[in-house]
């Protein structure tokens, strides 16, 4: 019924749906971006290109899935704007956040271990271990190969199990 009234353009329907899916999204965002304001924005981004979209919304996904695979290409689209021309490589990426190891006292949750990820490692662990992307699917949203995503994948997870490790022998770790 929201939907039906959303692809007809009912505002109380889009504010419904924002009030339903809104927080699922920021969170996505959130752990794609690691900054609450650009993650706020990229909502904001999501919500109006469902509004431009949802007529075309086939029903052949539940809606929220349809709904978190736009948001998830709206911030994939964001990482690639914030990407600079110079760091595009595996290697370049992790050397780059190496240098800046994180105090482990600081570590206390799953996200702020995400965090101290550069920020595609960040959304290839987001994608593939907490949204359930496969490596073909995080192959296409990227435009590199599958090994690429496999490879970016196994150095971030070792990152996080190393930054976990540090933390739990000073603090609690809460996952």
């Amino acid at each position: 019924m929201t939907l039906a009234r959303a692809r007809r353009g009912d505002m109380a329907a889009f504010e419904e749906i924002y009030r339903r899916y809104g927080r699922a999204c920021l969170q996505l965002t959130l752990r794609l971006t690691g900054q609450r304001q650009p993650a706020e924005d990229l909502v904001h981004e999501a919500f109006l290109k469902m509004m431009d979209t949802i007529v075309g919304y086939r029903g052949e996904a539940p809606f929220g899935a349809w709904f978190k695979r736009l948001t998830a290409n709206v911030g994939i689209d964001w990482l690639r704007r914030q990407r600079h021309a110079a760091d595009t490589g595996a290697e370049a990426m992790f050397e780059q956040t190496a240098a800046a190891e994180p105090d482990p006292a600081g570590l206390v949750d799953a996200d702020s271990l995400l965090a101290h990820l550069p920020p595609r490692a960040r959304a290839i662990v987001v994608l593939h271990e907490l949204e359930g992307y496969t490596h073909a699917e995080l192959a296409a949203l990227f435009g590199q190969s599958e090994s690429y995503s496999k490879s970016i994948l196994a150095r971030a997870l070792k990152r996080l199990h190393a930054l976990a490790a540090a933390a739990t022998s000073t603090s609690r770790v809460a996952l």
